[in-house]
């Protein structure tokens, strides 16, 4: 399994039958090396609806007719928006052909203005635990610091996690690494930092001190093989 790093909080992973896309936030992701109009994913998935996280999902899923999996009132909206969609929400798991995928807590918001300047409620948002090929890979979505963490941790063998530092809006990098020592992942990646001004952070100094696991501050474009 390879897992990619594109900015913001975008991730890709390809397995040996399938590609799995993240929070497609790419045409406006000044930090993305990807091109939406070549992305070809066989599912995305959605952490929460705000607008630096469903991104590019409706062009590319309309092209593509791939499936978007999403917290249950994101899915809707989408559905409306003749998107191929499967709703699924805190707590609540699926084994999927691609993978098996649960959503976990995250504190934060989900609204995002689509093209018609519409506020569009997204829901609850959350986390993405990812089983494929013997391997978890854990997305925390936009959070705060929260103690399930730890039961996050405990009940789950993590090979890679990203998680965000980008204060603000999320955890701050101070926050993520004790968020790091409780998921107990084997890699942590930092996410969600230096796309604006406001989060701006140094994702290799988190890198260096994350204790638990092994941080690695992946650049855009580059990835790890678990």
């Amino acid at each position: 399994m390879r897992v990619s790093f594109h900015g913001q909080s975008v991730v890709k992973i390809i397995t040996a039958k399938h590609t799995i896309l993240i929070d497609p936030f790419i045409s406006d992701n000044g930090l993305c090396d990807l091109k939406a109009d070549e992305e070809n994913p066989d599912v995305i998935l959605l952490t929460h609806g705000h607008n630096d996280h469903v991104g590019d999902t409706i062009s590319i899923a309309k092209r593509t007719e791939c499936l978007v999996v999403a917290p249950n009132e994101l899915a809707v909206y989408l559905e409306s928006r003749g998107l191929n969609t499967h709703p699924m929400h805190i707590g609540g798991s699926h084994n999927f052909d691609f993978g098996r995928v649960k959503f976990t807590q995250a504190f934060h918001g989900s609204m995002f203005t689509d093209e018609n300047g519409e506020k569009i409620y997204g829901g609850m948002p959350g986390g993405i635990l990812f089983y494929a090929e013997g391997k978890t890979v854990y997305h925390a979505g936009d959070t705060g610091l929260f103690s399930d963490l730890k039961l996050i941790g405990d009940m789950n063998d993590i090979d890679l996690a990203f998680l965000p530092i980008g204060d603000n809006f999320t955890m701050g990098p101070e926050d993520a690494l004790i968020a790091a020592e409780w998921v107990k992942a084997k890699n942590v990646v930092p996410m969600h930092y230096n796309t604006f001004p406001l989060i701006e952070q140094d994702g290799d100094d988190f890198a260096r001190k994350v204790s638990t696991g092994k941080g690695i501050a992946l650049k855009p474009g580059e990835s790890v093989t678990i």
